[in-house]
Order: structure tokens, then C-alpha cells, then sequence
């Protein structure tokens, strides 16, 4: 682990035992158990046909990376990889996989700092994110690094993604939507799987939502997103947040107290 990295995780952590966790569920969920702790998902956390979804959660903001898999087949999409890209590499390649595209969510820091061990180790892959937040890749201000000592930049986009075109790397097909509001070019994709698949990254989590005090966040924006785009999707649809457990749009609906059904 490099001097700018344990610069990071001792600031974190002394900032977490400051704050313990008096942060609102609409804040990234801190206190999590210690079973998160380098968790890797060596057999799949979700199956929808056709898709395995495989798991890596990264110190210090426990951020989940997903490796998205099709059965049968050795392609793969890398989701969001973070502080701890060694162990989304021996994930992959325990499993034999072909990454095609790094996809991003949005820009903050902690969702792109894997980005540049990814690209060393497979430097034809293409990266993807969201138009308004591309240039986050690039400023550590902007993605929120500079903030805690250490600038995470990571190589620039490959392909912007808007809402209205979907996305498409080979055998991987998904819906795109602009929901700003925890960053203002965030994304979130889901796949027409059985039950569908949503990568919501920080705009919904299991009974809460992104935080909205970032410099280019608005509360009002995100609740409406959720409201009029990802609510729309089936009850039975999985989605898989930025940090926690997976939850469904349907347990959403009834139980999330920050954009309950009006």
C-alpha cells in the first residue's frame, strides 16, 4: 500500500471515529460489520438469468465493485473499482474473465480510483461514464480525493454515456439514465435481465439514498430521478448500490424514508 493510500485510509478513519456514525442513512452507510473487510464475492452474490454478478467491497468507504458476468461466457463488465483494485484483478482472474468495458457510475473518487491498475493490467478496455462527470476523472477536486490528501486521477474517459443511447460492449446490453443529485453526472444502468438488474451506484441504497452536500449536489434532483425513473422499474427489480446490501425497487417503494411513494 503506497504513502498517499495510508495518508487516505488514517484520515478516514480518524474522521469515522470523530463522527462515529451520526451521519444520516442518507449519508454512505459507514457502520458496516466487520465482515466487509476485503469481502469478495468468490461465488456469485446475485444470479439473474442470464447474469452473475460477482462483488468486491473496498476500505476505507466500503464501496462495492461489481464484476457483472454473463453464464457461459468468459466477458465481463468491472463496475466502479476502487480503493482496492488487487483484489477486483483476482477476482477476474480467478474466474478466467475477459473484461470488456470499466463502467462508471459517476466520478467521485472513491468509485474510480481502481481505474488506472485496471487499465494497467488490461490497457485496451475501454472506459465509460456519464458525460457530466468525465472531467471528475481527471481533477481531484472535482472527484472529491483532493479533500483527504491524496489526488486520485484516473485516465480519461473511452465513451461518454447519455441517457436516451444505451450502452452496448458486446454480448452486454443496458439502459442508461441521468439521475443527478449526488453528483451531477451520474448514471445509473439496467440490464433486461430476469428479474432486472439496476447499477444504481450512490443514487439508491437499501433504505436510503446518495448524499446531497457535495458542492454539485441537489436533494430535489435525486428524489426526483428515483421517483420518475428507477420506480418505474418492477417491484421484483435487484438493485445493487454503491455501498451495502442489494435491496429491490419494490422494498424500496414501501420502506425508503427519504423518497417515499407520494
Amino acid at each position: 500500500m503506497g504513502n498517499g493510500k495510508k495518508h487516505l485510509f488514517r484520515h478516514v478513519f480518524i474522521e469515522l471515529s470523530r463522527f462515529r456514525v451520526s451521519f444520516s442513512r442518507r449519508c454512505v452507510p459507514y457502520s458496516l460489520p466487520a465482515r466487509y473487510f476485503h469481502m469478495q464475492s468468490r461465488h456469485p452474490l446475485i444470479t439473474a438469468s442470464p447474469f452473475e454478478v460477482y462483488r468486491i467491497v473496498s476500505r476505507p468507504f466500503y464501496e462495492n465493485t461489481y464484476i457483472l458476468a454473463k453464464a457461459g461466457s468468459s466477458g465481463c463488465l468491472v463496475i466502479d473499482p476502487g480503493f482496492e483494485p488487487e483484489a477486483v484483478i483476482e477476482v477476474i482472474e480467478e474466474h478466467m474473465f475477459d473484461p470488456m468495458a470499466i463502467v462508471l457510475t459517476h466520478g467521485h473518487s472513491d468509485h474510480i480510483a481502481g481505474v488506472s491498475a485496471m487499465k494497467q493490467r488490461w490497457p485496451s478496455v475501454p472506459v465509460l461514464i456519464g458525460h457530466g462527470d468525465a472531467e471528475k476523472l481527471t481533477d481531484p477536486v472535482a472527484n472529491l480525493s483532493a479533500g483527504y490528501g491524496i489526488d486520485v486521477k484516473s485516465p480519461p474517459a473511452d465513451t461518454l454515456l447519455r441517457e436516451g443511447e444505451d450502452l452496448l460492449v458486446g454480448e452486454f446490453c443496458a439502459t442508461v439514465a441521468e439521475i443527478p443529485g449526488h453528483s451531477v453526472g451520474h448514471i445509473v444502468l439496467w440490464f433486461a435481465s430476469d428479474p432486472v438488474l439496476v447499477l444504481a451506484g450512490d443514487v439508491l441504497f437499501h433504505e436510503g439514498i446518495g448524499r446531497t452536500d457535495f458542492p454539485d449536489g441537489d436533494f430535489s434532483s435525486l428524489a426526483s430521478g428515483i421517483l420518475n425513473k428507477l420506480y418505474k422499474l418492477p417491484d421484483s427489480a435487484i438493485v445493487l448500490p454503491g455501498h451495502g446490501e442489494p435491496t429491490t425497487i419494490g422494498h424500496e417503494k414501501k420502506h425508503n424514508p427519504f423518497v417515499p411513494l407520494p
